[in-house]
């Protein structure tokens, strides 16, 4: 096993290099785990890293964890929270951080919006909505402070950037960003098989929401075509265990 401190920004050009996802002429720091050289029947090498994608407004943090083994079908990833007053995601993601079934290629950011959560903010430390600060349809809406402010410009915003970067690079077959209180699948624009597939695995409804300028799934499912992001609302408050584990096991059945 190797252990390195995590210092890479973006971009992620050696980091998604491990995973088959581009290059770099610069090296990246990181650390990761991954199986042995494995005999041709041997169980499948699953390779664990986590990343830096960049910091927040306040300096925290903003990581990343690609799960990837062989096999895997397509990449997925996952945004455990965006919204600092809605955290409850978080507590899927980690558990799916620590996922090591062979057949994944699962990209997972825990928490997109860390000074959020610290204050326990719908914005970010620069009382922007995050999820209005994506280019697709932007506009203008509120002004500092406001529930859904969508900053003075599309991606003015370090954790914007972030995801930008990451999916651009990465164009994963899924992307999955997690919201409450609603408790329901939102239909985002994306595969409606997808969507439903994931409402039939979490056993969530399936419901078309209103559908924002700025958000990052409208702008992922306009931006990469054949790609499908989507909304899961969960519940509100905090997830029981019986709820974390099914909601990580939807996501899993939907990545393999």
């Amino acid at each position: 096993m190797l252990t390195r401190r995590i210092e890479a920004l973006v971009p992620l050009a050696a980091a998604l290099a491990l995973a088959g996802c581009g290059s770099s002429h610069a090296p990246a720091r990181h650390r990761g785990v991954s199986g042995s050289r494995r005999s041709r029947h041997a169980p499948a090498r699953v390779s664990v890293v986590r990343t830096t994608l960049g910091h927040s407004v306040r300096g925290r943090a903003i990581e990343a964890v690609h799960i990837d083994s062989a096999g895997a079908r397509r990449a997925v990833l996952v945004v455990g929270c965006v919204h600092g007053n809605e955290p409850a995601g978080i507590a899927i993601a980690r558990r799916l951080d620590r996922e090591r079934r062979p057949g994944l290629d699962l990209w997972v950011i825990d928490d997109l919006n860390p000074d959020g959560v610290a204050a326990d903010t719908r914005q970010n430390a620069d009382r922007v909505d995050l999820n209005r600060n994506f280019p697709e349809h932007w506009r203008p809406i509120g002004h500092p402070g406001d529930q859904q402010y969508s900053g003075p410009h599309a991606l003015s915003e370090p954790e914007s950037r972030i995801a930008d970067a990451l999916i651009e690079r990465l164009r994963p077959a899924v992307s999955i960003w997690f919201h409450q209180p609603l408790d329901v699948v939102d239909q985002s624009g994306g595969d409606p098989g997808v969507e439903r597939r994931f409402a039939a695995l979490s056993g969530l409804p399936l419901r078309r929401l209103t559908r924002y300028p700025g958000s990052a799934v409208g702008w992922q499912d306009q931006t990469l075509p054949g790609t499908t992001a989507f909304v899961v609302e969960l519940p509100g408050g905090r997830l029981t265990h019986g709820e974390i584990d099914r909601y990580a096991r939807a996501v899993v059945a939907l990545a393999g």
